[in-house]
């Protein structure tokens, strides 16, 4: 059988900066209605070389190559988009199409999301109405899964979920019906569900409109789950190609092998499990039994037994006893929330955005105050201390935030940043501070040299480490985690989930791991109580949880969570 025609083909790809290139005589092909997924971590060159197609790397970028896409409407029928002479508007928006990573960033937040869909239409269809502009972009934003078209179209960015600005987004790209679609990182943060979402509707789109799209991504689990080709890209070099199936099932080459080594894996049981690849190659349908039902907030008593039986032997730390809180519009943000956290054992908080989770977090660590119930820290009721006392209390605790480099003081040096709850909570000497800074960044497995550099100066993994040693400095009881690993590389991630293991042995102390990740809550803890909607759905050992879970809403989530089933 002969080979469908590439609608894009790239050859000798080079991109550099200030004369060093970052990138080796690429070379790949898209094909309509495939998704081909160039995969790879931070640093390898994949999102400078999508971005060569469409030529928006940076100005100071130096591009070689050829790029040819396939155009009818061209004298010779290809169009050599890294051409110096190239057509960029019709490039932009007509031929290609570009989903973003962060499309709250990507919006402008002064204008109605309406008027910039539309803003696409006024430059590549210029002879329609304003009246056909808006009919147009209705039709669009229900097309990607956006029902309220009309709210949708008059609401500024900050009102819409991170799921539906990146449908709105995936309006605006693919509303002149380019012959490419270009998606960097479009699930990256998102909830399983959401992603799982997104994912599908990139698939069905790629079907429907014939559109050659190129994935963007870190997380093997999204290849698998979306993609048919797939090229793994390493330090600027395609390493290997070929189709998902057998990328995956049989990897030449070593850095293949090592990320998909590195990828947590959610095992169920096999009566949980469909795996059928249906939906036109999407693998994202996992768990069968998903219905409308949720599940009450108590556990049944089985598993309570269970899950105090895995907690047992252990101090308990923090007490949660029936909280709530309530913001000033009067609507309850979390209900009924009930749980302890025991030394030595890590409990994992799952849910949605929206659930409820880091509101929770918040209240154990004193940054809100519950509105019903209590939350008592070693015993004492963190509402009814103030002051010194209050402070000592929390000395107790550590928290690692999700995003650590807007986390940490950006003209500030490691070692401060490291020192500073020493500093707040007072007593400490500056030889002590600099004793512990350096005890802490071999804790963390730093360099020493490391005490004296700036965030910039470090990856995204060794931010979140710093992260890390910064939460450990009083040598806390308790620490919390909210989704420290969210948007890091497969193989940091990895690191990181085995860092925080290896000090939660060596210190004992209590951790509440917040995430939306499944696969990570299998690995990292012993007990899981899930979220929706504020209230607890379900609570348990995490293993029985996962593989035999009783709330409806449960199994969505582990239907929505990327598998790679071998």
């Amino acid at each position: 059988m002969n080979e469908p025609r590439a609608i894009v083909t790239v050859d000798g790809l080079t991109v550099s900066f200030d004369g060093r290139d970052v990138t080796h005589g690429v070379s790949l092909k898209l094909f309509p209605g495939r998704i081909t997924a160039l995969v790879g971590e931070s640093g390898s060159g994949k999102s400078v070389s999508a971005m060569a197609l469409p030529r928006l790397d940076p100005s100071v970028a130096s591009v070689r190559g050829r790029a040819l896409i396939g155009d009818p409407s061209a004298s010779g029928g290809d169009i050599d988009l890294l051409a110096a002479d190239a057509p960029l508007q019709r490039i932009r928006g007509e031929l290609i199409g570009t989903v973003f990573q962060e499309p709250s960033t990507a919006f402008n937040p002064v204008f109605t999301l309406g008027m910039q869909v539309a803003e696409s239409l006024k430059y590549h269809q210029k002879n329609l109405s304003a009246a056909e502009r808006k009919r147009k972009v209705l039709e669009q934003l229900r097309e990607v899964g956006l029902e309220d078209a009309e709210r949708v179209w008059s609401s500024y960015p900050h009102e819409l979920s991170g799921g539906q600005l990146q449908r709105v987004m995936i309006a605006m790209a693919i509303i002149n019906r380019p012959k490419v679609l270009i998606a960097d990182e479009p699930t990256t943060a998102l909830d399983v569900t959401t992603q799982q979402a997104i994912l599908k509707l990139i698939s069905s789109l790629a079907r429907e409109l014939d559109l050659a799209v190129l994935l963007i991504t870190h997380d093997m689990g999204v290849v698998w789950q979306a993609a048919q080709d797939v090229y793994v890209m390493h330090d600027g070099v395609i390493v290997e190609q070929g189709s998902v199936e057998h990328v995956f099932r049989a990897p030449a080459d070593d850095y293949t092998k090592m990320l998909l080594a590195a990828v947590p894996r959610l095992h169920v049981d096999d009566d949980d499990a469909d795996g059928d690849g249906s939906d036109g190659g999407f693998r994202g349908e996992g768990v069968a039994r998903v219905g409308e039902r949720v599940a009450g907030a108590g556990a049944p008593a089985d598993e309570q037994s269970e899950e105090s039986a895995a907690l047992a032997g252990g101090e308990t730390i923090a007490s949660l006893n029936d909280v709530a809180v309530s913001y000033r519009h009067g609507k309850a943000a979390v209900e009924h929330i009930s749980f302890d956290l025991v030394a030595g054992r890590t409990r994992a908080l799952v849910g949605e955005s929206g659930a409820g989770k880091t509101t929770i977090a918040k209240v154990i660590s004193g940054q809100l105050a519950p509105s019903g119930g209590s939350v008592l820290i070693a015993g004492q009721d963190l509402a009814k201390a103030h002051g010194r006392r209050k402070r000592e209390i929390l000395s107790h605790m550590g928290y690692v935030f999700q995003d650590s480099g807007s986390a940490l003081n950006p003209r500030k040096t490691v070692a401060w940043s490291i020192s500073e709850p020493m500093s707040v909570q007072g007593g400490f000497s500056e030889a002590d501070k600099r004793r512990r800074v350096a005890e802490l960044l071999d804790q963390v497995e730093l360099p020493a040299d490391a005490a004296d550099r700036f965030p910039h100066q470090l990856s995204g993994g060794q931010r979140q480490r710093v992260g890390i040693a910064r939460a450990l400095a009083l040598n806390p009881s308790l620490l919390i985690a909210d989704e420290p690993t969210s948007s890091l590389d497969v193989t940091v991630q990895r690191k990181v989930l085995d860092l925080l293991r290896r000090l939660q042995l060596e210190h004992g102390f209590a951790c509440l791991f917040i995430t939306h990740d499944l696969g990570i809550v299998q690995e990292v803890s012993d007990v899981i109580t899930v979220l929706r909607h504020g209230h607890i759905v379900e609570s348990g050992v995490t293993g029985h949880v996962l593989r035999h879970p009783e709330a409806d809403y449960t199994r969505t989530l582990l239907a929505a969570s990327p598998k790679i089933e071998l």
